[in-house]
C-alpha cells in the first residue's frame, strides 16, 4: 500500500518514529514506502498472541489496542500499555522469536502488516531507521517501567491522572490531539485492567477528576481541563516517553484558560 509521506498527510506510524528519533526526508520517505498489508479488525480481537512465532510486524494505523498478559486460573488481564494510531507495538518480533505477551484491539482498529524481511531490508539500506526502531522498543521499555512504579507506588487518583497525561501527550505527538482533547474510547473496565483498580474506583476517581475540574471525559473524548493540575495530580514527568519536540501542552492550556 503507498502513503502520501509529505508533512502533515504522513502516516501515523511516520511521525511517531520522528517524534522519537531525528530522521531524514529520505528515511522518512522509505517507511512510508515500505510494502503493506492492511486489515481492519473487530474489537476484541488478538491481533498477535502469546506464544505466536510471528514473520511480521504490525503497524497501528487507526484504533486502539492494548499490549496483555493472562494472570491466574480464571483468566484474569493485565493490560501492560496502551497502544494508539502510530504506534508499532511488536517490534521486539525481529529479534525475539516467540511473542511473550499478546496485543489485541480494544475497539475496530486498521492494521498494517509488513513483513520481517522487508523490514530488515529497509534497516540495511537506511541504519538509521534500525537505530529509530530500536529506540522505539526502548521507549516501551521505558514506558512499562513507569507503568510499574505507578502500579507499585501510586494511589488511585495519581495512576488515572498519570495515564491521562501519558495519552494525551503520546497522541498529541502524532498530531492526533485537538487543542486539548483527544478521542479516547477506553472502557472503565479496560482502564482497571491497566492499573490494577477495580471499575468502582475507576469510576470513583474518574468523577473526582471531573468535580476537581482537571479532565471532562464523556463521549469517548477526554478534554484536559488544567493541564498543570492533572499533571501534579499524576506525579507525571514525562521525561520517559523521549520525545524530541518538548510538549506543548502549557501554551495550550494557557489558551484554554485565558
Amino acid at each position: 500500500m503507498s502513503w502520501d509521506h509529505s508533512g502533515s498527510n504522513a502516516p501515523l506510524f511516520v511521525r511517531k518514529l520522528a517524534s522519537i528519533h531525528p530522521l531524514t526526508e529520505a528515511e522518512q520517505q522509505g517507511v512510508a514506502e515500505l510494502p503493506m498489508h492492511v486489515r481492519e479488525i473487530r474489537a476484541d480481537q488478538d491481533i498477535v498472541r502469546e506464544g505466536d512465532k510471528p514473520s511480521r510486524s504490525c503497524f497501528m494505523v487507526e484504533g486502539f489496542a492494548c499490549r496483555y498478559k493472562m494472570a491466574g486460573e480464571d483468566g484474569r488481564r493485565q493490560i501492560m500499555q496502551f497502544h494508539v494510531a502510530g504506534d508499532l507495538p511488536d517490534l521486539m518480533s525481529l529479534l525475539l522469536p516467540v511473542m511473550d505477551n499478546s496485543i489485541g484491539t480494544l475497539g475496530a482498529c486498521k492494521i498494517a502488516f509488513v513483513d520481517h524481511t522487508v523490514l530488515r531490508e529497509l534497516i540495511r539500506k537506511h541504519p538509521r531507521i534500525g537505530d529509530a526502531l530500536w529506540r522505539d522498543t526502548l521507549v516501551d521499555g521505558a514506558v512499562s517501567r513507569e507503568w510499574l512504579v505507578g502500579v507499585g507506588r501510586r494511589d488511585a487518583y495519581a495512576r488515572i491522572a498519570h495515564l491521562f497525561c501519558e495519552l494525551f501527550l503520546r497522541m498529541q505527538a502524532v498530531g492526533l490531539a485537538d487543542g486539548m482533547s483527544i478521542s479516547l474510547p477506553l472502557t472503565q473496565g479496560e482502564v482497571s485492567d491497566a492499573l490494577g483498580l477495580s471499575t468502582v474506583h475507576v469510576n470513583r476517581v474518574a468523577q473526582t477528576l471531573r468535580a476537581n475540574d482537571l479532565i471532562t471525559w464523556k463521549r469517548s473524548v477526554l478534554t484536559i481541563n488544567h493541564w498543570d493540575g492533572l499533571q501534579k495530580a499524576g506525579e507525571f514527568d514525562p521525561t520517559y516517553l523521549h520525545l524530541i519536540t518538548p510538549p506543548r501542552v502549557a501554551a495550550a492550556s494557557d489558551l484554554r484558560s485565558a
